[in-house]
């Protein structure tokens, strides 16, 4: 019932450039229809993703000049791999430049024609990978978390019969691993829980198969066991997290997301064997195995952002600002993933542009609307993001059709949340007035990235 504060003080402000609606239906249609391909200068409220737009801390600055540059052996390389340690207890830990780095490490590795990874629910950067490798990813989200409007404490969740079914129909020695994203990005921001990790990796070592977590938000998912789940009210952040990561053989993580960092990542595994082919690969296409692609300042700056994400303060306050958003939107009747995930906000485009085939993307629709009426700029989380073809072109759509607004961390205050509740209310109000959009240019993979798209007509 109180007003949610920040617990911390600003230092330094960044100018936000104000355009009108007639600039802003200008810039969306010289940008393809693409909100990727707006200028960040153009964008008011820049809600297209939470990685790598964090505010550092002070304490993040100040390691950023103690951070040593040595090309082997640098002392940030330590205090990092000390900070990953400390939280996963796994011993070998690689630096990677990003997420995305350590996944097309890891699943060059273990993936190939013929192979499944499987998961609660991929997202885009991991699906690319394991496709390029020729491999196939397969989601196996458990049913109430493909029910937007229906709240359920764990919605990120795996389906764990169907894991076992799978595991049963296409051999064990066909899936070199099953990895389990927390929070779950694609479905929701939705946490798992800590039940159905145990459950998980029950199955996993009945049929020797590693389990692994994509660990990206793994602080938001452990404050929301804190919250919900039987048995850990009384557990610290970090507790939960140790014991999150007990369950696992190893993790993959984008340090931009829950590391607060502006770049970087790492791979953290138990297997011996796996961590040195790791190694050698990265070698190839990162860097040495104590630097991995970053610089020592930004090893630092991950370390440091590590424990400060653990702070339940900060923890308090990031998950209740997200509710705090949702709870508007409900309120005004808008159609959008309940309850509450960590790190975003999920509009159901589906239920919020019901008169716009799936075919025509109202999820990109609403992005667009979202960017013309406010200069908020958001990201399609369905059939343009995850869509597929037949064998006669036509579209397979996604389980879900959603847009993201995921908050940076430490960046907005709540009169900027305000503003945005406001935005997606007035286009919501406005809805029947929305038409359909057409690819005209697409890439093979990550299409969302460069696709180029017009009005129908």
């Amino acid at each position: 019932m109180k007003t949610i504060i920040e617990p911390f003080r600003i230092k330094s402000v960044e100018p936000i450039n104000f355009n009108t609606r007639e600039e802003r239906i200008y810039l969306l249609g010289k940008a393809d229809y693409n909100p990727f391909l707006i200028h960040s200068e153009d964008v008011l409220i820049d809600l297209l993703t939470d990685s790598g737009t964090s505010a550092m801390s002070s304490a993040q600055w100040a390691g950023i000049m103690r951070g040593d540059e040595s090309y082997a052996g640098s002392p940030s390389y330590f205090r990092f791999r000390d900070a990953v340690q400390a939280i996963t207890g796994m011993p070998d830990v690689i630096p990677t430049h990003q997420g995305r780095a350590s996944e097309k490490i890891l699943f060059s590795i273990l993936g190939g024609k013929g192979k499944y990874f499987i998961s609660n629910t991929l997202f885009d950067t991991t699906r690319a990978n394991i496709e390029f490798s020729g491999a196939e990813g397969i989601d196996l989200l458990c049913e109430e978390g493909k029910h937007p409007s229906v709240p359920a404490p764990f919605k990120g969740n795996m389906d764990v019969p169907a894991l076992r079914k799978f595991i049963t129909d296409h051999g064990a020695e066909n899936i070199p691993l099953v990895i389990i994203t927390v929070t779950n990005n694609s479905g929701g921001g939705q946490p798992v829980s800590m039940a159905n990790i145990k459950a998980v990796r029950k199955v996993c070592s009945e049929f020797c198969i590693p389990l692994f977590i994509d660990a990206c938000r793994f602080a938001e998912n452990s404050w929301f066991i804190k919250l919900r789940e039987e048995g850990y009210a009384h557990k610290t952040p970090r507790e939960i997290a140790k014991e999150l990561f007990s369950y696992a053989d190893g993790c993959t993580m984008s340090a931009k997301k829950d590391a607060f960092a502006n770049i970087g990542g790492f791979l953290a595994m138990r297997d011996e064997n796996l961590a040195l082919k790791c190694r050698n690969l990265l070698v190839i296409t990162e860097g040495f195995p104590t630097y991995g692609g970053l610089a020592g300042r930004d090893l630092e700056a991950i370390a440091i952002g590590l424990e400060e994400v653990l702070e339940e303060s900060y923890l308090q306050y990031r998950i209740r600002s997200i509710e705090y958003l949702t709870n508007k939107l409900i309120d005004a009747g808008v159609p959008v993933m309940q309850p509450a995930g960590g790190h975003a906000v999920y509009l159901d485009a589906r239920a919020f542009l019901p008169h716009i085939p799936v075919d025509q993307y109202p999820g990109q629709v609403l992005v667009g609307a979202l960017y013309v009426e406010g200069g908020v700029r958001g990201v399609e989380i369905g059939s343009l993001m995850f869509g597929k073809y037949d064998e006669d072109h036509k579209l397979i759509p996604a389980t879900l059709e959603l847009v993201r607004l995921a908050i940076p961390r430490r960046v907005y205050t709540q009169s900027h949340i305000d503003y945005v509740a406001e935005v997606i209310i007035e286009v919501f109000n406005k809805r029947d007035t929305y038409s359909g959009l057409r690819i005209i240019e697409e890439s093979a993979f990550l299409r969302h990235f460069t696709v180029k798209m017009v009005p129908v007509m």
